[in-house]
This record gives structure tokens, C-alpha cells and sequence, in this order.
């Protein structure tokens, strides 16, 4: 994951004034050299790390905080919001067009991710209930409108293509197609090239005075580090973009982009695509990405996800059903799903505080794998009363699933002793049973893969 080796030095750095106590203004400087070196290490822009431990050195050498209790908490603090600052304080959204379809022109240089990313974009406003059309503006590339219509085709969008017309004409039949087919909104996937080039900015160039786009949202590689920085200066002298989108953030990235382009273009960062999944994109939400650098984890976004991956008329049936004792392994099979909806679990370990301490831990995915298996291998009459599985049962659930009798015992056994205890907290006086379990009981622990 981005920012990787950054947190971890970040970590060691706060780890060391904490180590001592009560600070003075030499080892603030220490520790800001030591940030410096991290930063330029995440291939962060030069001028940016100097003005960036700058800003937070005169802030952090002040009375009131090298006398304050707790310096080194003051000095995180600082340090948490003046990260956020850099990469640009507040969330931003799309800019909106009342009169007509938004048109967003995707622009970024070859190789940036910049049809898959858009295609994630368009299918991220659709799930929020927009009417969005992709639009095949690059006729150079080959199979770039072939990767487009594949994309469209799987997030269940349309989309608009003339062949090899001319770029600029494309963009202003579709626009006008837009209109009248009820698009709401226009996603123009623009050529790229291996560089920045004088043709390639022209045809840009006349795209946006021809169809006036609502935004230009530029599209840089994270791994790509100061050349993305460099490439998101251009673009934006060339064509004074309204935006960011970082892709591949999800890589080995060193993470010096994210926090550059901003305080180099003045332009801010609205979206990040975060894997290969067409669903993988969110929303760059700048308090949170300083939380995550800093190993503070990323709380909201895990909540976010389970928002999205948990059906909220199944999650108040399941309630009823933990109520009443009902729960079954059908119950539990339909949980471990909506887990798995979320992502690898390692990647919501990451952005849980101290997420960075847990670098190396794993799931044991393959065990959560035999788990299901062993449960698909049921009958329905079986996952909803599992005290009717004899051993013939045991033997052919276990043939079906590919593993011994033994997994299925220790399945059966494990899930008796959740239920056991559910059935504990599920009377009266429930909540005070639970307060008193959460303070020793770190998990149920018996199940594959937990």
C-alpha cells in the first residue's frame, strides 16, 4: 500500500519523542529532519518538504507546546494538520453543471490509468444515482475504444463512439447526444501520450473550448512519484485543470504524488483509484489519507465500506434472528459473504490505528475458503439445525468440500460455542453482559481463518 515505508518512519521518529518526555527545541529539529528525510524518500517535491517542515517546525517550537504535558502529542497533532493542509484540507466533489449535462474531460498522459479510472469514476455516479455516458475521445491508441466499451459494458453504462472521426467532433456529438438521451452526466476519455507534446495539448486544447467542459480532471500515477507531479504541472499550464484523480494508489507507491501535486498545481485531489476492480474508487479525503500516513488509521472509510457491503434490511433480520437465538450456519455463511465484499481483510487492517504495526500479519484466507466450502457443501436442512449432522453426514460434507471430517468438527464445534454464547447475551440485560464480555474477550477465534 501507498505510503508504506513513509508511515513507518514517521512511526519511529514519534516513537522517539515520545521516548522522552519533556522536549526541547533540539530535538523538534531533530525530529524534523528526520521527517524531511522521510518525505524526500516518498519522492515529495523538494520545495514542498521545505516548506512544509518549515511551517511545522515554527509551530512546533512555541512555549505552549514544548511546556505543554504532553509535547510529543502536541507535535502529532501539528503534524496530522499540517498534512492534511498540504494535500488540501477539505474533501472536494465534482463540479456540478445545473443547466445541463456535467462534462468531465479525462486528460492524463499514456500508461496513467486514465480509461479504466474514468470508467470508475462514471460507474461510482451511477451507484449514486446519476445517468452518466462514457465517451471514446482517444482514436489513437490502439484498442482504447474496444477497453472503453468493455468497461462500459460491466458497469452497465453506454457508450458513445464515431470510430476514428475527429477527437474534437466526437466530444460535441456526444455532448449533444447526452442532451437528448437524459445523460446527466459526460465522461470524455481523452488520447494520452508517452509525454507531453504540443499536438496533443492543441486537440485538448479545442476539445475544451468546443464542448466547455465542467471540469478537467487530469489523471496521474502514484507509482510514478515526481514525474506525476511534473506531468500535473504541465497539463495544468497547458489547460488549467480543476482536478486530481491518483490512480493505483493501492500499489507500491511511495506516495510523494499524493502529497505534491496539490501544493504544486494549487488544484485539488478528488479521487483515488485504490485496485483493479472496476469498483475500486473512492472519494480523496485529505484528513484522512494524513490520519493513515501518520498510522492513526482510517476509521470512516472502513465504516464506509461496511455501509456499502452490508444489506441493512439483512443486517435488522439478523438482529432478530441473534435475538431469538435463530442464528444458523446459513446465517453465518451469509456474514462471512458480505465480509469478504469489503476487500482483503489485510487492506482494513492497514487502516485501523496501529495498522502499520501489523505489517507482516495475515489472514489466513484459505482457512475462511474451507470454512465456506465446508458450509456449501450442506444441505439447507442442515446449515439451519446442524445437531442433525451424524457421521455419514460429516463424512459426505466433508468429501464435498475436499477436506477431512476433522474440519468439520472443529466447524461444528466452534460455531456451537459461538452460538452458546450468543444465546448468553441475548436476554435481558443484554448490553451490561456485553460491556463486561468486550473488556476480556478479544474474538470468537474458533473459526477458519479468524
Amino acid at each position: 500500500m501507498a505510503f508504506e515505508g513513509l508511515t513507518e518512519k514517521i512511526s519511529a521518529t514519534f516513537k522517539k519523542l515520545r521516548g522522552k518526555g519533556r522536549l526541547k527545541e533540539a530535538d523538534v529539529k531533530e525530529a524534523m529532519r528526520e521527517i524531511r528525510m522521510a518525505l524526500l524518500e516518498a519522492d515529495v517535491s523538494y520545495k514542498v518538504v521545505k516548506d512544509f517542515t518549515k511551517s511545522v517546525t515554527e509551530r512546533c517550537v512555541g512555549t505552549d507546546v514544548l511546556e505543554s504535558l504532553t509535547p510529543a502529542q502536541m507535535i502529532v497533532k501539528i503534524v496530522n494538520e499540517e498534512l492534511t493542509k498540504l494535500m488540501g484540507s477539505d474533501t472536494k466533489h465534482i463540479t456540478i453543471n445545473p443547466n445541463g449535462p456535467t462534462v468531465v474531460m479525462l486528460v492524463g498522459l499514456q500508461g496513467a490509468g486514465k480509461t479504466t479510472n474514468g470508467s470508475k469514476l462514471a460507474g461510482m455516479m451511477k451507484r449514486q444515482g446519476k445517468n452518466p455516458l462514457l465517451v471514446a475521445c482517444d482514436i489513437y491508441r490502439p484498442a482504447a475504444i474496444t477497453q472503453l466499451k468493455v468497461c462500459g459494458e460491466k458497469l452497465g453504462i453506454p457508450v458513445f463512439e464515431m470510430g476514428q472521426e475527429n477527437p474534437v467532433t466526437i466530444a460535441k456529438e456526444a455532448v449533444l447526444y447526452a442532451r437528448q438521451h437524459g445523460h446527466d452526466m459526460v465522461f470524455l476519455d481523452t488520447a494520452g501520450r508517452l509525454h507531453v507534446d504540443e499536438a496533443l495539448m492543441d486537440e485538448l486544447k479545442n476539445i475544451k473550448q468546443t464542448v466547455k467542459p465542467s471540469e478537467i480532471m487530469l489523471v496521474v500515477d502514484a507509482m510514478t512519484g515526481q514525474d506525476a507531479v511534473n506531468a500535473a504541472q504541465s497539463f495544468n499550464e497547458w489547460l488549467d485543470i480543476d482536478s486530481v484523480m491518483l490512480s493505483k494508489l493501492d500499489g507500491d507507491a511511495r506516495g510523494g504524488a499524493a502529497l505534491s501535486v496539490r501544493a504544486v498545481t494549487g488544484k485539488p485531489v478528488k479521487f483515488a483509484g485504490i485496485g483493479e476492480k472496476l469498483e475500486d474508487i473512492e472519494a480523496f479525503h485529505p484528513d484522512r489519507m494524513a490520519s493513515r500516513i501518520l498510522g492513526m488509521g482510517d476509521v470512516l472509510s472502513i465504516i464506509e465500506k461496511a455501509e456499502k457491503a452490508f444489506d441493512a434490511k439483512k443486517a435488522a433480520e439478523m438482529e432478530e434472528r441473534l435475538k431469538s437465538n435463530k442464528f444458523t450456519l446459513q446465517d453465518f455463511y451469509e456474514q462471512l459473504a458480505q465480509l469478504k465484499n469489503m476487500g482483503p481483510m489485510e487492506d482494513l487492517l492497514a487502516q485501523m490505528p496501529g495498522g502499520n504495526k501489523l505489517k507482516g500479519v495475515k489472514m489466513d484466507e484459505k482457512a475462511m475458503a474451507h470454512t465456506e466450502a465446508i458450509i456449501l457443501s450442506m444441505t439447507p436442512k442442515e446449515r439451519e439445525n446442524p445437531n442433525i449432522i451424524g457421521a455419514s453426514r460429516k463424512k459426505r460434507i466433508a468429501a464435498g468440500a475436499g477436506l477431512k471430517v476433522e474440519d468439520v468438527n472443529r466447524l461444528l464445534k466452534s460455531f456451537e460455542q459461538m452460538r452458546s454464547l450468543m444465546k448468553q447475551f441475548s436476554g435481558p440485560g443484554a448490553g451490561k453482559k456485553l460491556k463486561r464480555m468486550s473488556r476480556g474477550f478479544g474474538g470468537f477465534g474458533g473459526f477458519p481463518g479468524f
